[in-house]
């Protein structure tokens, strides 16, 4: 059933009842004007007590999905496998869904815009990136492929949650890692979060609004927060930069584009800024410049916002148009580009320096040792080198070097500055 018009009734079948569908429930209470309702969550433990009365609840998916009169289906949950089963039965029985899935959205995007064009429904996910910031929308709708000339940011608030308790109040990652669970930031598999899978699913569906790109996250480069080093923030402190998870993805000078998640250093940017469980993205556009959208990246209500957004802009029957991957030439993802970068490891000889094209700086205490160089973006698809226990990459506030003449010879590589 499709929503014909402002006046249709949204009655909604919810998958999932945790921090996110909880604060859902709650909103919708308090917000009459959107002539929505509940009608029915199905949930996974029929015993946990839940902040609902019981006869709302049920164990039976295709109670929701074979419901007529269930035009909506909002897809909550972490399982991506249901959710995928959930999501793609929902669209052939011509049901609108709302889903803030991006590991199921991120794998299987190209299967799903045919799904909807096919069955005639809208299928949105604003929820999926970046909690309450309404990125996704605002790329679709006001950028320009041919004008957008990057977007950058921090998508995951649970690892910025992290560096935040970390780097500035000086606490054990474990201790903020468990903070960031106990706060319903953090994924019920922390490893998501932390290992940079998250923020590449994310970064993932951001390519395909961005620049038309169909990217498979397992193929686009990235990494979390996991390796980084206590030395790696002092290293920071020293050069007042700071270090942030940053998801990005930059038109190159040939057309391409470079997409990436590497942690970074950041200094002079908005992304300073950004603290705690918030995220914050720039987008940079050849006539508008550099815009900062900034807002909660996690946690129950700021995504239940995200997905009343959704609901609210079902009642116009307002679908995604993917008009950089329909409608124009989409743009391809590179690895041809020069990065500068530090790498951080225990052990004089840990990281072959051949690997860079040119070395910066050297420097080494009893503890650890920093390469701060040039890179070409290939070495990092070679073998998993940088992503070895004790190897920590963090790119530098430069980022891509456009333009860059490798200086590259035969003997190794040029050291410019050693540091003992």
């Amino acid at each position: 059933m499709s929503i014909q018009n402002q006046q249709t009734k949204l009655n909604i079948g919810l998958f999932g009842f945790g921090v996110v569908g909880e604060g859902l429930y709650k909103v919708l209470a308090h917000t009459p004007t959107l002539n929505a309702q509940i009608k029915k969550v199905c949930i996974k433990h029929a015993d946990k007590k839940r902040n609902a009365p019981a006869e709302l609840f049920t164990t039976n998916a295709k109670e929701l999905l074979n419901d007529k009169s269930i035009n909506v289906i909002i897809e909550l949950i972490d399982d991506a496998d249901a959710a995928y089963t959930i999501v793609t039965t929902a669209l052939a029985g011509r049901k609108a869904v709302v889903s803030a899935n991006k590991k199921l959205i991120a794998n299987h995007i190209e299967e799903l815009i045919s799904l909807q064009q096919q069955y005639d429904v809208p299928f949105l996910y604003e929820a999926a990136c970046c909690a309450s910031i309404p990125v996704i929308r605002n790329l679709e709708e006001y950028y320009d492929n041919d004008l957008l000339q990057s977007i950058s940011g921090i998508v995951n608030g649970s690892t910025n949650y992290i560096l935040t308790k970390v780097f500035e109040e000086q606490k054990s990652f474990d201790l903020a890692l468990l903070q960031a669970q106990q706060e319903g930031f953090a994924e019920s598999d922390p490893s998501l979060d932390v290992n940079g899978i998250d923020a590449v699913n994310k970064l993932s569906i951001l390519l395909t609004h961005a620049y038309g790109i169909i990217a498979n996250p397992a193929g686009i480069v990235h990494t979390g927060i996991q390796n980084l080093h206590a030395d790696d923030a002092a290293f920071a402190k020293e050069k007042s930069y700071e270090i942030k998870l940053v998801a990005q993805a930059h038109k190159l000078q040939d057309g391409k584009v470079a997409a990436f998640v590497l942690p970074q250093f950041v200094k002079n940017s908005q992304l300073c800024t950004v603290k705690n469980e918030y995220n914050g993205v720039v987008i940079e556009s050849s006539l508008a410049d550099k815009q900062f959208f900034y807002g909660k990246g996690a946690g129950g209500y700021p995504t239940a916002s995200a997905v009343l957004s959704d609901l609210s802009a079902l009642r116009y029957n307002y679908r995604y148009e993917y008009k950089k991957l329909l409608y124009q030439t989409p743009s391809e993802v590179s690895d041809d580009f020069y990065l500068k970068v530090t790498i951080s490891f225990k052990g004089l000889f840990h990281v072959q320096h051949e690997r860079f094209d040119k070395i910066y700086e050297w420097s080494s205490n009893e503890n650890r040792c920093h390469i701060t160089g040039v890179l070409h973006f290939s070495e990092l698809f070679k073998d998993d080198w940088w992503k070895q226990a004790g190897v920590s990459i963090i790119l530098s506030p430069e980022g891509i070097i456009e333009g860059y003449v490798p200086e590259k010879v035969s003997e190794g590589v040029e050291f410019v500055q050693a540091v003992a």
